[in-house]
């Protein structure tokens, strides 16, 4: 998800939307809990074993405004300085439409998913194929291409 990263403004952070607790569902739309899911991989040592993984931690990351994992998550070559987060717009959900490779046995992989939000009152989406590839032996973000 590259749409998100701009220069960043003036503007302090907002705080993540909505609230974001270990115990809440975790917004990546696994069953499971956000600390349990995709929150072990933004607090602690562990890193997403596949890409699709990595692409739905960076979701729930865009959506608890996690700029520090998204960055370390980003490979080097297309990483920007920083990640700008746009105040008015509200992530609402996440759907892995195909991935191809990204798996314990592969170096490259790709995701296809949409990622549906909210902004100033409208409903959008965002269709992309993101690109991965392992970068010391973690899965990292490299580019994608928007769909539609």
């Amino acid at each position: 998800m590259s749409r998100n990263a701009r220069k960043k403004s003036a503007r302090p952070a907002r705080p993540a939307q909505p609230s974001v607790t270990a115990g809440s569902p975790c917004p990546c739309g696994l069953d499971a809990a956000y600390g349990d899911c995709c929150g072990r991989f933004h607090t602690g040592p562990a890193t997403a074993p596949t890409a699709e993984l990595l692409m739905r931690s960076r979701y729930s990351a865009f959506v608890v405004r996690d700029e520090p994992y998204l960055l370390r998550t980003w490979a080097p070559e297309t990483r920007p300085a920083d990640v700008d987060f746009d105040p008015a717009l509200r992530w609402a959900g996440l759907e892995i439409e195909e991935t191809g490779d990204g798996t314990a046995f592969h170096q490259h992989g790709t995701v296809t998913f949409r990622a549906r939000f909210t902004q100033r009152g409208g409903a959008g989406e965002l269709h992309e194929r993101s690109r991965f590839a392992r970068h010391e032996g973690a899965w990292v973000y490299v580019d994608g291409d928007f769909l539609d």
